[in-house]
Formats: structure tokens, sequence, C-alpha cells
């Protein structure tokens, strides 16, 4: 365990970037739900503006902890497919999880923006945050998706990680900052005291505190 929970998790990423603080045309994306949490403190602390991207995995049939891919706002779709063929996921399977979690994720951005759009990321240094990564695919679809938008220059900033995962993202971001990738990783949860599963009331509390701010 290295967290208390994911407040504490943030003000612990804070200090690997500190060179960001006040940075101009800079914008802090908390991936949510958890995530958002974390970000907040990362907003906060920094001085920069916190914004939602939402990604949504993929899972295997009949295990929803499973991922085999992901996909983002646009419908597209990130897939394991060594994965996939090994849980003998169906074409028709993932058009129909491509259906759904598309839906979700502008229902999503209605709620947490007004609006069923994601942020303006062109042009942009993106912080991109979560509350740790497992097999990785919403980061890594969150990661592709800000490129294809137009960041100029995308970070990386997850307190814990698997070790494996964590080099393919460094395939994707500019910079990747984490603060403890352990050789044993099971699940996220594993290294916070309290992980209780995050509301979208919470996540709207955390973009109005850092809006205030």
């Amino acid at each position: 365990m290295f967290f208390e929970d994911r407040n504490d998790a943030g003000k612990q990423l804070v200090p690997l970037l500190e060179d960001l603080s006040g940075a101009d045309n800079t914008l802090v994306l908390g991936l949510p739900r958890g995530g958002v949490v974390v970000a907040m403190e990362v907003s906060l602390a920094l001085g920069l503006p916190l914004d939602v991207w939402v990604t949504r995995k993929i899972s295997a049939p009949f295990n929803p902890e499973l991922a085999v891919g992901s996909v983002d706002s646009n419908g597209n779709l990130l897939l394991d497919e060594s994965s996939a063929r090994l849980y003998e996921v169906s074409d028709r399977y993932i058009r129909e999880e491509v259906k759904l979690q598309t839906e979700e994720i502008k229902r999503r951005y209605q709620v947490y923006r007004g609006s069923q759009s994601a942020p303006d990321v062109s042009g942009k240094t993106i912080i991109v945050v979560d509350d740790g990564v497992a097999t990785g695919y919403t980061m890594m679809a969150a990661l592709q998706s800000i490129r294809k938008n137009g960041a100029d220059s995308i970070i990386c900033a997850v307190p814990v990680s698997s070790p494996r995962v964590l080099n393919k993202i460094r395939e994707l971001a500019d910079r990747v900052e984490c603060w403890s990738a352990p050789s044993y990783f099971g699940a996220v949860g594993e290294f916070y005291r309290n992980f209780e599963q995050v509301s979208d009331e919470q996540v709207l509390e955390c973009l109005k505190k850092a809006d205030g701010a």
C-alpha cells in the first residue's frame, strides 16, 4: 500500500510535475472517474485548469473486469487482438460494445461538461492523469485520441503502474511520470488504503473545486 486515497496519490504526483507549475497553454485532464480526483490535486497544486477526457474499456464477454481493448468518443477502437482471440470475442460483440461504450462516453461528457464533445486540446500541453494503470487500455486510448486531436505535447502522470504497460505508454506520450511501478502488480486498488468507487457527483465536485481555485 502506497497511498491513503486518490487525493493523497495526486499530492504525491505533484513533485514530479513541479516544472509545469503555472505553465502557459497547459491543461490537466483526468480520466473518469477515479483519475479526476487525482488530477484535481495536480491541477490545484500547479495552478493549471482541469477537465476530463473520457475513454472506455471493452471488456471480455462474461468478465467485465477483463479488458480486451478500449474506445474513444469517436468510436476509434484499440483492440488487443491476441486477447480477443484467446477469449473468443466475436466481431459482432466488439461492434456492439463499441457502440454501447461510445454512447456512454457521450453521456459522461454531457454530465461532466454539459456537452457531448471532448475538450479542445489542439496546440496545448496536456497532462493526462489516472489513478493507476493496470491493462493500460483506457490510458492508451486516451493518449492516442488526444494526439489525434492535435495536442502539442502529452504527459502521462499516474501514481502507480504495471511496469510492462508503462513501457507501452512511453511509446505514446512525450513524457511519463509514475510515482511507482512495482515488479509485482496485481490491481491498482491494492496500492490504496481507500479505493472506493467515485461517483459522477464527486467528479463534478472536483471540476467545480478546480474551476473555483
